[in-house]
């Protein structure tokens, strides 16, 4: 029987056990599979990919931990949901530290920044902002609401939301802009 013809999770067993072979036809078998997931729930093809390659990484640091009478894809599906997840978090942590960092650079606090530490309001730059914006930045930076939930708050759908949250950042950013070069 050659090694195409068997189930995964014997392939995963013979992968654990050191078979390279079995790790190829496992790859080859569901390559695309997870592509497709990935390159639906992630912004680019190239950070898609960057999540695949970390997908495959986890799944030979794991093989060790896989059981035979685990369903293989269900189980490779939660590793690639995991890996996604911890990408985006990844992600959202570096965009967090380049804001601080643009903090030092420019010498003036990022809208995110202060609002996120909840200075924003001391700031008098909420002023500038209607309620519904007002209202948003603080559920999205003090409450850390998701989008979802600031879309259920305040009777929007959630792409209302996020748009609500990023037109309030760009009218503050143009504040704080206006101020820098005042000075």
């Amino acid at each position: 029987m050659s090694l195409e013809e068997n189930r995964d999770e014997e392939l995963m067993a013979a992968y654990a056990a050191g078979d390279l072979a079995a790790f190829t036809v496992l790859y080859e078998r569901h390559r695309g599979k997870i592509l497709g997931y990935l390159f639906n729930r992630l912004a680019s093809r190239d950070e898609a990919e960057e999540v695949f390659q970390k997908v495959f990484a986890r799944l030979h640091g794991s093989r060790k931990k896989y059981r035979p009478d685990t369903p293989f894809l269900p189980w490779i599906f939660v590793l690639v949901r995991n890996v996604m997840i911890d990408h985006l978090r990844e992600a959202r942590r570096r965009r967090q530290r380049l804001v601080f960092s643009e903090e030092a650079v420019l010498g003036a606090p990022a809208p995110e920044s202060l609002a996120a530490n909840g200075r924003l309001r001391d700031t008098g730059y909420l002023d500038d902002l209607d309620a519904r914006q007002r209202r948003a930045l603080e559920l999205r930076f003090e409450q850390g609401f998701s989008f979802t939930e600031i879309s259920v708050s305040l009777g929007l759908t959630t792409a209302n939301a996020r748009q609500v949250v990023s037109r309030a950042l760009r009218r503050l950013r143009q504040t704080f802009g206006k101020e820098r070069n005042e000075r």
